[in-house]
């Protein structure tokens, strides 16, 4: 029985499926991504993964093997979340839709070196994009090529990430395995012989929220989450706290936890309201649930539920890190914009590393 896994990883950014896939023991051995500043984070973590920052219309399977040492056949899993951006059908049939390009060459890639798996994370929205038009196109798009897939929406809450997040995780294989997605391991509702869902502040709570003494931690480790994110770590980097104005650091007194600025408006005075904004924005994070999605934005007051529990201001990196379960020791390289991206873009790698273990249960089959 084959004991090692070979995995390459599409649309990469920072890592953050790939990343789960290495915890769980695959050998993750080339990775694509067209932006050269998420490269530079990846490889700063991930060292042995040969990473080519090049538009994926212009590679080939070949050239993600090139100098690797492996061929085709040993190519076990292909992972990857193209942007959905273009996904619309519009009249057209769906893979040959310009707009489309990205997905497009994703199934390009898979059909080129025939993994055993592939996975595929996309935003929830997709399953009802153009009225269902799109799901049908997708799974055709990957039926036509040879691979049954099924798809699934996962809450990362529910696998141990302190973040409400879903995500719709198509899984398909040209094998003839059941497949099998992770089973939950935490819960939102009280369900029986599951654990309780992380919460935001059992997942940060150890992180220094005010300007002193950024690098060390408030404390030891007060959870098995916490203990997990901090292993081998003893001094936190991207920590920098974000910028607010003394106006705005005035208004945010008033909100109470788990509130918006516009929940609590008869308590402010006028010249701190803001000027427009939705229910969601200018709202402080509860503490004592999973946070909600992390977006690219989550420094940013005025975006959507993003102020710290506690501290009047947005979230550092490390924090919404954290919130991501990226562990302490993964490093993010870039300006303030380039590590917001990195890490609102990402998969969380413990959700990553669940479906891997699933991956791996069904290849250990064959």
């Amino acid at each position: 029985m084959k004991s090692n896994f070979n995995c390459i990883e599409l649309f990469a950014g920072a890592g953050g499926l790939g990343t789960g896939f290495i915890n769980a023991g695959f050998n993750v051995i080339s990775a694509n991504d067209i932006w050269e500043q998420a490269k530079k984070t990846y490889v700063i973590n991930h060292p042995n993964v040969k990473y080519i920052v090049k538009d994926i219309a212009d590679i080939t399977g070949e050239e993600l093997l090139e100098g690797t040492g492996y061929l085709k056949k040993d190519i076990d899993v292909i992972i990857g979340g193209p942007p959905c951006q273009g996904f619309s059908t519009l009249g057209k049939r769906f893979i040959d839709d310009p707009r489309n390009k990205l997905f497009k060459e994703y199934v390009r890639i898979v059909n080129e070196l025939k993994p055993k798996f592939f996975v595929m994370e996309n935003v929830a929205g997709i399953l009802s994009m153009e009225k269902g038009n799109v799901l049908k196109n997708i799974l055709s798009s990957f039926e036509e090529i040879g691979y049954k897939v099924e798809y699934k929406l996962l809450n990362a809450a529910e696998y141990g990430v302190p973040q409400q997040r879903q995500r719709v995780i198509f899984i398909g294989t040209n094998t003839d395995k059941k497949i099998k997605y992770p089973k939950k391991t935490h819960t939102l509702n009280n369900e029986h012989n599951l654990t309780k869902a992380i919460t935001l502040w059992e997942a940060i709570s150890d992180l220094p929220f005010s300007e002193d003494n950024l690098t060390i931690y408030n404390s030891a480790p007060k959870n098995e989450y916490q203990r997990i994110m901090r292993e081998n770590c003893e001094i936190i980097k991207n920590h920098e706290m974000p910028y607010h104005s003394n106006k705005a650091k005035q208004m945010m007194q008033y909100i109470p936890t788990g509130k918006s600025v516009w929940e609590v408006k008869d308590l402010l005075p006028d010249d701190l309201m803001p000027k427009s904004g939705y229910g969601n924005t200018y709202a402080r994070l509860n503490p004592n649930e999973p946070g909600m999605t992390i977006t690219r934005n989550f420094s940013c007051i005025s975006s959507s539920r993003c102020i710290h529990p506690y501290a009047n201001r947005g979230l550092t990196a490390r924090e919404a890190a954290r919130i991501q379960s990226y562990p302490d020791n993964y490093i993010f390289c870039g300006s303030k914009t380039d590590i917001q991206i990195q890490i609102g873009n990402s998969v969380p790698p413990i959700l990553s590393e669940k479906i891997a273990y699933s991956i791996k249960e069904m290849l250990k089959q064959e």
